[in-house]
């Protein structure tokens, strides 16, 4: 069974910046890419950006591109979103999710989750 604990969320203005972490118990992730989803309220969920981590490519929606950062730690067991120059938007709940990059919706393990506000 693979755990998978978000944290790092909160409140931040407009143009401001926070760090996600999704920490796995596992000692390594085997053949689990990690990715990162958001649903903002009343919204669907949302693929935001998701690391392969065999080879270590990523994959962001074009929303996030060029201010969110998807990134890995092995020696950790975490896996980081840095988030830079938020806007109001990106405000939701923000989740981790294991599984293949190429099928968001097969994705086998999820957190519970880290809410996110951009608010002035």
């Amino acid at each position: 069974q693979l755990q998978l604990v978000e944290s790092g969320g909160g409140l931040v203005q407009p143009g401001g910046s926070l760090r996600l972490s999704c920490t796995h118990s596992r000692f390594t992730l085997d053949a689990y890419d990690i990715g990162w989803f958001r649903q903002a309220p009343g919204k669907e969920r949302e693929g935001v950006s998701c690391i392969h981590t065999t080879s270590g490519s990523t994959n962001y929606a074009d929303s996030v591109k060029g201010r969110f950062t998807i990134s890995i730690d092995n020696a950790k067991n975490t896996v980081y979103l840095q988030m830079n120059s938020l806007k109001p938007e990106d405000t939701a709940v923000y989740y981790c999710a294991a599984g293949s990059c190429w099928d968001y919706d097969g994705m086998g393990y999820w957190g519970k989750g880290t809410p996110v506000t951009v608010s002035s």
